[in-house]
C-alpha cells in the first residue's frame, strides 16, 4: 500500500465518523437509544474516538471492523421506531458482515435482531438522584450522570449533600470536578451559581446542600421527590446508619458505595443483580475489588469449577492512607503511601461469597497498597476441577468479554505492552491480561486489571438504574 493510500483511508474514516456522530446523538437524545461498540459507549464520542473504538474489533473477533461497515447499520437504526435501549452495533456489524459483501438486507437483519427493542415503550420521566458526599467516587458518578443525561436517560442528578463549608467551598468543589489529576479535564462546561448554591454542569442544575447529618435535609424543599440517595461517604455501612437517609423527606432508597454490613445485600452487577427487588430500600454496591474479581471468578467457576484459590490485590493507595508517616489506627497504614508498598488486609475474597455463594470458604486474600494513585490489579491463583491450558483458557475469557451475560463487566487484552496508566478510564469492572495468564492442568493464575475508581463507578451506575427500575435492555441479547 502506498503512503498516499494510508492517508486517503484515514481521511475516508474521518469523513464517515463525522457522518456517524450526529446520528449517534439523534438516537440518544431523541429515542433514548445508547449505541455501543463492543461494550464501549459511543455517546458524546469525538470523531477520533469513534475511529479508535472500531479498532477494538480485532481484539474481540480477530477481524477488522471499519466505520464504513457500521455506518449502514447506524443509518438504518436512526430510521427505525425503537424503544429506549442499548444497542451494541459492533456485535451486530460483525455478525452482519460475516457472510455478506454489501449492505443489502441490513434493514431486515436489524428488524429480526432487534424485535424486543420495538416494543412501543417510550422514554419515562427521569428519577431523582442525590449524591451524599463528593469525594473521588462522588465526582466520577457526577461525570457519568452528566455524560449520560438527556431526554432519553432515566436518571437525573438533582443534588449533592456535603458538610457545611467555609467561604469559597462551592468554587473549590467545582474546581475539583473540572480538573482531575488522574481522570483529566471535565468534558464540558461548569458554571457556579454562588447565590443559589448550585453547580450547572453541561446544563444540568445540581443543587449543593450543606448539612452535617442526614436528618438536617428536606429534599422536597428543593423539588426533589422519591430520590435515590447514593452514600459515598462510607461513614455508615449498616442498615441502622443508612436508614437515617430514609427519614429525610423526598428520599426513597439508598445505595452504599462500599461493602455493606449485616443483612444488607451486596450486589456485584452482572453477577447477582437479580437479588435487587422493587421493595428493597438499602443496597450495597460492594467494593471495587469485589466488583473486579467476582464476574471473572463466576465465569471460571461456571466452566472449570473453582475448588480453592488465593486473591492477591496490588492496589493503588487511597485517601484513607497517610501521605507522610503519621498516626493511623490501621496496621501499617500510618506509613507514607507515596513512598511505600504497604501490606494490608482486604475483605474482597470473603466478600465474593456474598455475591457468589458457591465460592464461600474457598478463597483467601491479601492486599498490597502501592504508590500509584489509580488502577489496581488482582492476581487470582486458582485450583480448578477441570484442567486447561493457556490458549484454551484465554479463548474462553475472550469469549466471555464479548458474547456473554458478563460482557459489560469483563474486558480482555493480550497486549504485551500494557501498563496501569493505560487502564485509566476503563469502564469495565475487570480486564483480563491474557498475555500474563498461566495455566497448567488444574491450576491457573489470572492477572486482572481494574480502574478502582472509574470502572467501579460504572458498576455503581448500573446498580442505580436497577434499583430505580429504569435499566434498559442491551441488544443483541446473549
Amino acid at each position: 500500500m502506498s503512503p498516499e493510500k494510508h492517508l486517503l483511508d484515514w481521511q475516508t474514516s474521518q469523513t464517515i465518523a463525522e457522518i456517524i456522530s450526529p446520528l449517534l446523538g439523534q438516537l440518544y437524545r431523541q429515542k433514548g437509544v445508547e449505541v455501543l461498540l463492543f461494550g464501549k459507549t459511543l455517546v458524546n464520542a469525538a470523531t477520533i474516538d469513534i475511529i479508535k473504538t472500531h479498532r477494538l474489533a480485532r481484539r474481540y473477533t480477530g477481524t477488522t471492523l471499519s466505520p464504513e461497515q457500521t455506518l449502514p447499520l447506524i443509518k438504518a437504526l436512526s430510521e427505525m421506531e425503537l424503544s429506549p435501549c442499548r444497542i451494541d452495533v459492533g456485535q451486530l456489524a460483525h455478525e452482519f458482515w460475516q457472510d455478506r459483501e454489501d449492505e443489502h438486507g441490513v434493514k431486515d437483519f436489524l428488524h429480526s435482531s432487534l424485535l424486543g427493542a420495538m416494543n412501543g415503550q417510550t422514554v419515562s420521566e427521569p428519577r431523582d438522584v442525590v449524591l451524599y458526599g463528593f469525594g473521588r467516587i462522588g465526582r466520577l458518578l457526577t461525570r457519568l450522570l452528566v455524560e449520560k443525561n438527556g431526554p432519553g436517560y432515566p436518571l437525573r442528578l438533582r443534588a449533592v449533600v456535603v458538610r457545611g463549608g467555609k467561604k469559597g467551598d462551592l468554587e473549590k468543589r467545582a474546581s475539583l470536578l473540572r480538573r482531575d489529576s488522574v481522570h483529566g479535564q471535565f468534558n464540558g462546561s461548569i458554571v457556579v451559581d454562588e447565590e443559589r448554591k448550585a453547580i450547572i454542569a453541561n446544563g444540568n442544575y445540581i443543587q449543593f446542600i450543606y448539612a452535617n447529618k442526614p436528618e438536617e435535609v428536606d429534599y422536597t424543599s428543593y423539588g426533589i421527590n422519591n430520590a435515590l440517595v447514593v452514600d459515598n461517604t462510607g461513614v455508615w455501612r449498616d442498615a441502622d446508619g443508612l436508614s437515617q437517609h430514609l427519614g429525610c423527606k423526598g428520599a426513597e432508597k439508598v445505595l452504599l458505595t462500599a461493602p455493606g454490613k449485616g443483612d444488607i445485600k451486596n450486589v456485584v452487577f452482572g453477577v447477582n443483580d437479580n437479588v435487587i427487588q422493587p421493595e428493597d430500600k438499602i443496597i450495597s454496591a460492594a467494593s471495587c475489588t469485589t466488583n473486579a474479581i467476582t464476574p471473572i471468578l463466576k465465569a471460571m467457576n461456571d466452566k472449570y469449577g473453582v475448588t480453592s484459590g488465593h486473591i492477591e490485590t496490588v492496589h493503588s493507595f487511597t485517601n484513607d492512607q497517610n501521605l507522610i508517616d503519621n498516626f493511623h489506627s490501621g496496621e501499617r497504614r500510618g506509613r507514607s503511601a507515596s513512598l511505600n508498598m504497604v501490606l494490608t488486609e482486604t475483605g474482597a475474597a470473603k466478600a465474593v461469597a456474598k455475591a457468589l455463594p458457591e465460592l464461600a470458604g474457598k478463597l483467601t486474600g491479601n492486599a498490597i497498597r502501592v504508590p500509584t494513585p489509580n488502577v489496581s490489579m488482582a492476581i487470582a491463583n486458582l485450583n480448578l476441577e477441570k484442567g486447561t491450558d493457556k490458549d484454551e483458557l484465554n479463548a474462553y475469557l475472550r469469549e466471555m468479554a464479548i458474547k456473554s451475560d458478563l460482557s459489560a463487566q469483563i474486558d480482555y487484552t493480550e497486549s504485551t505492552e500494557i501498563v496501569s496508566t493505560d487502564l485509566v478510564g476503563s469502564r469495565f469492572a475487570g480486564v483480563v491480561d491474557g498475555a500474563a495468564t498461566i495455566a497448567q492442568d488444574n491450576r491457573c493464575v489470572l492477572y486482572i486489571w481494574y480502574d478502582n475508581e472509574f470502572g467501579y463507578s460504572c458498576q455503581v451506575i448500573h446498580c442505580m438504574e436497577q434499583m430505580m427500575g429504569v435499566r434498559y435492555t442491551t441488544y443483541p441479547t446473549k
